[in-house]
């Protein structure tokens, strides 16, 4: 017999063979084929030694953020034959690095340079203006791919549940965010800025964000790539005080010591605490990790010590001020005499039970009122269910899993929040979505995941795309997309200007 033969009438649909005692045969139209044939053909098949080698693993990623393409980037890095394409709701890719981070943080999204050579790597691909759930469905990518790993992050916001909240007045740090980072789905946000007190509920680093971006010289947010939309509302803005509130204390606070440095030395602007709230905290320090000690420390510091000579004359320089205001929950956003707009906001005062990072708020039955014209809520981001096939802890607004894998979904894996909840920066977004891949690589190498048969991967999802209508987005057109906003940033002085809408996006693309 000769050292390959193929069944008479049919092609080999994939490079893969068996292997047998008797030599090595292409695989015809995968194993289900061979395997009602194979009587005929090759009935020396079922004896031992026979062994099906696999066809190429084909691996599809559900959003472009930093999780999907992290683990894009350890799968191709750590199998030399997968294929993965990359499916993305937006004409744009790179999620929350695009839309996420703040304008003055450029550094941070260094990480594109590492994600456009993953995008323009030879095994992957990536298909922009994609509504997974909607365009195709998660049972129609399984059909196509072997794997389908869900990254499309976050994208809801997580209410407070008090009275008032649906105010004019009162956004989500998620979406404030977005109307300043130019996603197309904030742009008519169009937030009244027109008055002096601002109060933020939450105090991690996005809250800080949204905080320094109000209180920023505008010298400076003008040199970055926040929108021009924006950038005129802030230009306008009588904002002149923000206030910064958590329902746990100084030692639970949950921001880095680097956003916290960038508050106290942001120009123009002062600190402005209540130095109550620090009682005991200095007795603290000696228990606090490294990390903590430091962050608790600068707060100290910020808070309690006299000012130098040259640092009291900055604070007596500054326009504006800010503050942390801790042991505080929101119980009520309060409405002007007409009932639609917001004026003030109920904080409920708190105490602690316990101590350190587990240390738990309780009411104390007082209540505070602060008069403030904008309400900010910054108390988390929310991951929605994709598709009804797709198991969803409703509570923890999280996909089941283990270490990635879905639970009672063969082929079926998560990254990023997604898979933990909004917790951590980059970096923890990193390690989580590698460690998914590794967990997908592992099946494969085990067999767990099922790669005897031939898949089609992107042919017949683009297929059914163009059936439906449906104008998929290269990579290369999302290079024009930036190309044009690069253009028009430096025409302006800034590093970029952001296209604003998906029709725009399309446009520039379809050039």
């Amino acid at each position: 017999m000769p050292p390959c033969v193929l069944l008479a009438g049919f092609s080999c649909s994939c490079q893969t063979h068996f292997s047998s005692k008797q030599g090595t045969y292409p695989r015809a139209f995968g194993l289900g084929l061979y395997t009602r044939l194979n009587k005929a053909f090759f009935p020396f098949a079922d004896s031992p030694g026979v062994r099906f080698s696999s066809c190429t693993p084909k691996v599809c990623i559900v959003g472009s953020g930093p999780a999907g393409f992290y683990t894009a980037q350890h799968l191709l890095k750590t199998h030399q034959n997968v294929h993965v394409d990359i499916y993305e709701r937006l004409p744009v890719p790179f999620g929350l690095v695009r839309f996420g981070v703040a304008p003055d943080h450029p550094e941070v999204k260094n990480v594109i340079n590492t994600f456009t050579q993953t995008a323009k790597h030879s095994r992957c691909r990536f298909y922009g203006n994609v509504n997974v759930g909607k365009d195709v469905s998660v049972g129609e990518l399984k059909q196509a791919y072997h794997a389908v790993v869900l990254s499309y992050g976050a994208e809801g916001n997580r209410s407070m549940g008090v009275p008032g909240e649906g105010l004019a007045g009162v956004y989500s740090a998620k979406d404030f965010v977005g109307w300043y980072n130019g996603h197309p789905s904030c742009r008519e946000l169009n937030p009244d800025l027109n008055c002096e007190t601002a109060v933020i509920l939450g105090q991690g680093n996005v809250a800080l964000d949204v905080a320094r971006v109000l209180l920023s010289p505008i010298d400076i947010l003008k040199k970055t790539d926040i929108t021009q939309p924006a950038l005129e509302a802030l230009v306008r803005s009588q904002i002149r005080r923000v206030l910064i509130v958590g329902r746990r204390g100084p030692v639970q606070v949950a921001c880095t010591i680097k956003e916290l440095r960038e508050m106290v030395n942001l120009p123009g602007t002062k600190s402005e605490m209540v130095e109550a709230d620090f009682d005991g905290v200095t007795e603290a320090l000696k228990d606090l990790p490294r990390p903590r000690k430091r962050l608790t420390e600068l707060l100290l510091k910020t808070a309690l010590d006299t000012p130098g000579d040259k640092e009291q004359q900055r604070r007596h320089q500054a326009s504006r001020t800010w503050g942390f205001r801790f042991f505080r929950s929101p119980s009520e956003v309060l409405a002007d005499a007409d009932g639609n707009k917001t004026v003030g906001i109920r904080l409920a005062v708190t105490r602690l039970e316990g101590s350190g990072e587990g240390a738990r708020a309780v009411l104390t039955g007082e209540v505070e009122d602060v008069t403030c014209g904008l309400v900010i809520s910054s108390i988390g981001y929310k991951s929605h269910p994709i598709d009804p096939s797709v198991p969803f802890d409703t509570r923890r607004a999280v996909i089941p899993n283990t270490m990635g894998r879905v639970k009672q979904a063969t082929g079926l894996y998560c990254s990023g929040w997604l898979k933990t909840g909004p917790t951590g920066v980059i970096a923890t977004t990193m390690n989580n979505s590698f460690d998914t891949a590794r967990s997908l690589v592992e099946d494969m190498e085990s067999e767990a995941l099922d790669l005897s048969s031939v898949k089609t991967g992107s042919e017949v999802i683009s297929a059914l795309l163009e059936e439906r209508g449906v104008k998929s987005v290269s990579f290369s057109d999302w290079e024009k997309i930036d190309s044009v906003e690069m253009s028009r940033g430096e025409a302006s002085g800034k590093p970029r200007e952001k296209i604003l809408t998906v029709e725009e996006m399309i446009q520039v693309a379809r050039t």
